[in-house]
């Protein structure tokens, strides 16, 4: 399929009306619905973008305006996103898992006169907080299950109002090109409000310019086709999501495949089998966690099989990457364990025809880049954040390197500060944080370099290592500057630990909240005959510290003294989304676990001296 390519003046719909010039006939979108797959033409896909840009106009919409969507990973989503893009307004995502008083936030800081929601869950919501967005004027919903008979003139179903959208199109058959076509690439697109781990979330402005430049140069490295498909299940406010479900989609042509639910992501991941997959760092430890409990649970052959397959794997991996030459031995050993081990392995997952692997929005092991690399799944890291339209740097084609987030995209330039900060300027240098010249001025200089937050380190072939946030550094009492992340990584990297949180600041040692692996520990429990009622009781049972403790021992091994984690305490409650103990991406909110958790961090350093 041919790929569009960047021209001067692009806009995201004139790059997605070319798309459909290119492939009108051929799929864009596939959904499941009633067990069943159906496909959405590009030609359909244009029709629903249509009727929602003018459905928007014959409401009175104006350009520069936002539009709200709330909802899971959707065709209806994205016909919303273009549809407000082409009548000139700027999309505002909500996540799905939002509260109410979280959902007001956005929906009146960005200031929507409308707003789309799925269901009747998220119309509860908007429904408990529109009497207190003056601007918010109309809330459409398309799914009306359980809504067949309710009336308020303030809702409608998106049935009606593609309806108006089509009657207006027979009005003013030109309205729809004339008014996409007076989009200039540097207008706002769209508002992304950051997840943030402190403070509320602000709204980062991404204009046209970003977000066509963003779609040619993240492929540069990595190049996607048309015959390539995806499986869209991370939440789709989130710039992660959609640099593919969106951007890339339009660009070269892809297919997106949207889950049934978030409770269908590995039946459909097996369905489909994307052949360009990616995930949040906690999509692939799952992964990985699964794939060790499984083998548990294999026979001693299969075991010993595994282990010696997974040895043979990681020494080619590791001289791929690190562009050794490989024997043909060894050529010859992991052709064979691929062909014994792996292939099976892969086809289980629904990773038999992955051919590019991302992670990306957050911190992952190296340890856990390696294992798939070992089995023939071609993961690699890239780094990014929202205000940088998603990716700065990325492990690119044949250029890897294992415990980098990689080199700048082509057109990106990057450099450390003198206190270690990351800056990098470039096309996918956000315009600002709306309403907030204060909050863009700490972030952005006037000639465009971008201060990230993060620090780092650049070595000669110019690839980046992230070493920690600025603001999560830890300085002990001795003194020693301590960088928490790789710590957390490495006890990540059991299959028995979900997540980690190392505290230490002005402290005389590094403790840890350790938050177990459900699954895992549950089947040790099996296995060895543990004894419990409640989560809360099985991540206090003696036996299950044991098991902690073997794990912190193992990579404190591994750790200057210094750096060692002294001791731990297991969290007798799991972290949520809606607690405000993580972001929708599953970052830890570190400020709030050190506040929530106070006095089981002070438990730990008053027992006396590690």
């Amino acid at each position: 399929m041919e790929t569009i390519r960047a021209a001067e003046g692009e806009t995201a719909p004139r790059m997605f009306q070319s798309r459909v010039q290119i492939s009108a006939n051929q799929v864009a979108l596939r959904y499941k619905k009633l067990g069943i797959w159906h496909d959405v033409t590009w030609e359909e896909y244009r029709e629903n973008v249509r009727a929602v840009c003018l459905g928007l106009v014959a409401l009175g919409l104006e350009p520069g305006e936002g539009v709200s969507v709330i909802g899971e990973n959707s065709p209806e989503w994205v016909y919303c996103d273009l549809g407000i893009m082409h009548a000139g307004g700027i999309t505002v995502g909500v996540y799905a898992t939002n509260s109410w008083e979280q959902c007001q936030y956005v929906v009146d800081h960005s200031e929507s006169r409308f707003y789309f929601v799925e269901n009747e869950e998220q119309l509860d919501k908007a429904l408990r907080f529109r009497d207190k967005v003056p601007r918010l004027e109309r809330i459409i919903v398309w799914d009306i299950k359980g809504l067949k008979r309710f009336k308020d003139p303030m809702v409608m179903s998106f049935d009606e109002f593609l309806a108006v959208g089509r009657e207006k199109d027979r009005q003013e058959p030109e309205l729809f090109a004339r008014r996409w076509s007076r989009i200039q690439p540097g207008d706002l697109a769209r508002l992304i409000y950051t997840s943030g781990t402190t403070g509320p979330p602000k709204g980062a402005m991404l204009t046209h310019r970003n977000i066509t430049w963003m779609a040619q140069a993240m492929a540069e490295g990595n190049p996607v086709y048309g015959q390539d498909e995806f499986l869209s299940f991370l939440p789709l406010c989130h710039i992660f999501e959609q640099l593919f479900t969106i951007f890339m989609n339009i660009r070269y042509g892809a297919v997106v495949n949207f889950i049934e639910s978030t409770d269908t992501v590995t039946d459909n991941m097996r369905e489909i089998s994307p052949t360009v997959a990616y995930g949040v760092p906690r999509v692939w430890e799952k992964y990985y966690s699964g794939i060790m409990i499984m083998m548990s649970d294999a026979t001693w052959v299969k075991r010993g099989i595994f282990q010696i397959s997974l040895r043979i794997g990681k020494r080619y991996a590791a001289l791929k990457t690190s562009y050794q030459p490989i024997s043909l031995w060894l050529r010859a050993a992991y052709a064979l364990a691929y062909f014994a081990t792996f292939r099976k392995l892969k086809e289980r997952l629904g990773f038999d025809r992955v051919r590019l692997a991302f992670s990306g929005a957050a911190p992952i092991s190296p340890d856990v880049l390696r294992f798939f690399q070992a089995i023939g799944i071609p993961l690699r890291e890239g780094y990014g954040m929202t205000e940088g339209t998603g990716v700065t740097c990325a492990n690119q084609a044949d250029r890897v390197k294992i415990g980098t987030v990689g080199q700048a995209l082509p057109g990106v330039e990057v450099k450390i500060a003198e206190d270690g900060e990351i800056c990098f300027r470039g096309g996918n240098v956000f315009k600002g944080y709306f309403k907030s010249p204060e909050a863009t001025a700490e972030v952005l200089e006037q000639d465009g370099w971008m201060h990230s937050g993060d620090v780092g380190e650049l070595d000669p072939q110019g690839f980046l290592k992230i070493t920690d946030r600025k603001k999560d550094l830890i300085i002990t009492a001795g003194g020693k500057n301590i960088a928490p992340q790789n710590i957390e990584n490495q006890l990540k990297f059991s299959p028995y630990i979900n997540d980690a949180v190392v505290i230490g600041d002005r402290r005389k040692f590094l403790a840890a909240i350790i938050v177990i692996d459900e699954d895992n520990v549950v089947k040790f429990s099996q296995d060895n005959k543990i004894q419990y009622t409640t989560y809360a009781s099985l991540t206090q049972h003696p036996e299950v510290r044991k098991l902690i403790q073997k794990e912190v021992d193992a990579v404190n091994k591994t750790l200057a003294n210094v750096e060692t984690v002294k001791k731990f305490t297991i969290l007798p409650k799991k972290l949520y989304e809606e607690d405000g103990e993580v972001t929708p991406t599953m970052k830890v909110k570190r400020k709030y676990i050190n506040q929530a958790f106070k006095d089981l961090i002070e438990g730990m350093y008053k027992e006396g001296n590690a």
